[in-house]
């Protein structure tokens, strides 16, 4: 079985040390380097090959974002999760556009974190349960802030589902609250989310949410 090529790049060395001693001892992963930002090359990341790198994204010397960049623009084919405590919004969808798969909370358990990676690799977006039920009220406050200058992109369409769930998602409602709403179960909610995560943030961006309520249904 080919195992999955992990690099970490962490500042603080308990956490890069506890995350490679776990992350060892998943069969399907090997922890190929874990540095500070101190040590971070390009040429290391050639050198190493790996298929995916977790970048902390409050690095205390070097902008975690342009580190992002710089590695997308010369290794695209990369994957790259970013951890942090509470990554900010404006945080999430810079990176989002840098070109990041993934997002963990460094309060994440041990198997929300190997699920996640899992995920990444089999070429998915995930963003922590717990930051996507506010994340629509604060991309939708952004865009209503600002002149409405772009029209959604006509391929782009979202079920009616998945309208009334956006609805709900920027009056506040909780995943636990849209369930009730709407009669579905919890899961069934993050399924939806996840879609709409993918809709919004990989394909338009904040243009959707500039014209929320003028999407058309699928």
């Amino acid at each position: 079985m080919k195992k999955i090529r992990l690099f970490i790049i962490e500042d603080n060395r308990l956490l890069r040390e506890g995350i490679t001693a776990l992350l060892k001892k998943e069969s399907d992963m090997s922890v190929i380097a874990a540095i500070d930002e101190s040590e971070f090359d390009l040429k290391i990341v050639a050198d190493k090959k790996p298929d995916l790198i977790l970048v902390d994204l409050g690095l205390s010397k070097y902008n975690s974002l342009d580190l992002v960049i710089n590695i997308k623009t010369e290794f695209p084919d990369i994957k790259i999760i970013v951890m942090d405590l509470i990554p900010i919004h404006e945080d999430i969808l810079k990176f989002i556009e840098a070109g990041v798969s993934g997002f963990l909370i460094k309060d994440a358990t041990i198997s929300e974190f190997t699920r996640t990676i899992r995920l990444v690799m089999k070429g998915d977006n995930v963003l922590p349960g717990k930051l996507t039920e506010s994340l629509f009220t604060q991309i939708i406050k952004i865009a209503e802030a600002e002149p409405a200058t772009e029209k959604i992109v006509d391929s782009v369409k979202m079920t009616n589902r998945e309208r009334e769930i956006v609805n709900l998602i920027s009056q506040g409602h909780s995943n636990k609250e849209i369930a009730f709403k709407l009669k579905i179960s919890i899961f069934t909610v993050k399924s939806h989310v996840h879609n709409i995560l993918e809709k919004m943030a990989l394909n338009t961006r904040l243009k959707i949410a500039i014209n929320v309520n003028k999407i058309p249904p699928h």
